[in-house]
């Protein structure tokens, strides 16, 4: 069961789009916003403190997505800056819960939700979240 978590503070980072990330007509691959999102949350772990290496070593935990549902609204184009944002909305023993947007400027481009598992390293088992990751989590939600 997912618990929903309400005061979650907004983390973001800037995406500038190089031209290897558009396609034939000059827009954002719409693949590449999954990548504007992971980035995102792997940069939002970190500033927690956790990287994603050293978690697979100790506690020997990784996380992977288990589903990603993304609305595309409007395109991004070549150099333009985006921003890329990381929301916590649940949850649950072994998973989180994000909501994530692309945007430019007020403009939003994509949005959408991912949910990833917290997998043991060696055997891609589902786990719990470690409560080191837990106890951050608890205390950013604070902030």
């Amino acid at each position: 069961m997912t618990r929903r978590v309400h005061a979650s503070p907004v983390f973001s980072i800037p995406v500038r789009v190089y031209y290897e990330d558009t396609d034939a007509g000059g827009v954002v691959y719409y693949a590449n916003y999954f990548r504007f999102m992971e980035r995102a949350r792997t940069e939002w772990l970190r500033g927690l403190g956790f990287e994603q290496d050293e978690l697979a070593r100790d506690p020997g935990v990784l996380f992977a997505v288990r589903t990603a549902k993304l609305e595309f609204l409007k395109p991004a184009r070549f150099n333009d800056l985006l921003e890329a944002t990381v929301e916590i909305r649940g949850r649950g023993r072994a998973s989180l819960t994000f909501g994530q947007r692309v945007q430019r400027g007020d403009e939003v481009l994509c949005e959408g939700e991912v949910r990833v598992a917290c997998l043991e390293a060696k055997s891609f088992a589902p786990c719990p979240i470690p409560p080191t990751i837990l106890s951050r989590l608890d205390a950013g939600a604070q902030t």
